[in-house]
Parts: structure tokens; C-alpha cells; sequence
């Protein structure tokens, strides 16, 4: 499922810097959890959809690079962004 603009729009407004912010670190794990929470639903329906599969599997890596960039430069923001968005690390 595909994000909707309304969507994006909140998620950048909470996330980002202004509301034009849409490059941030912050904004783009907030866009890229939102997508793989829809993914994972969408994968405990039809668990045969392999193509899918490996479409939530390059965004699970690229979340997690960013993060860990964001870990690197910034600790605070990071830990405030997963306690956010509630991921484990």
C-alpha cells in the first residue's frame, strides 16, 4: 500500500524541521517505518508474495543504515527518533 499524501504530509510535519523538511534523516526513517509497518501487514495476508518479501527486506536496510548514520552523528535525535517510533536497538 502506497503512502497517501495526508500521510506523508503529517508524518513530515511531526518529524521534520519545517514543513517543507523532507530530506532529514528523521523524516525519511519516519516515511520508511510507515511503509514497512503497511508491508508487514500486507505480507501476514499473502506470505507467498516473495516479491514483496524482498521489497520490505531493502527497506529494513536502508531504515537501518540511516539509523545508524544517526547514531553515529547524532545520539540524542536517534534515541528520541526510535523511542518515537517505537523501534529496538
Amino acid at each position: 500500500m502506497a503512502l497517501t499524501k495526508e500521510r506523508k504530509a503529517e508524518l513530515v510535519k511531526k518529524f521534520g524541521k519545517s514543513e517543507n523538511d523532507t530530506g532529514s534523516i528523521q523524516v525519511q526513517v519516519a516515511l520508511l517505518t510507515d511503509q514497512i509497518v503497511a508491508l508487514t501487514a500486507h505480507l501476514k495476508a499473502n506470505k507467498k508474495d516473495a516479491a514483496s518479501q524482498r521489497g520490505l527486506m531493502k527497506l529494513v536496510g536502508q531504515r537501518r543504515s540511516l539509523l545508524a548514520y544517526l547514531q553515529r552523528t547524532n545520539r540524542d535525535a536517534y534515541l528520541k527518533l526510535i523511542a518515537e517510533l517505537g523501534l529496538r536497538k
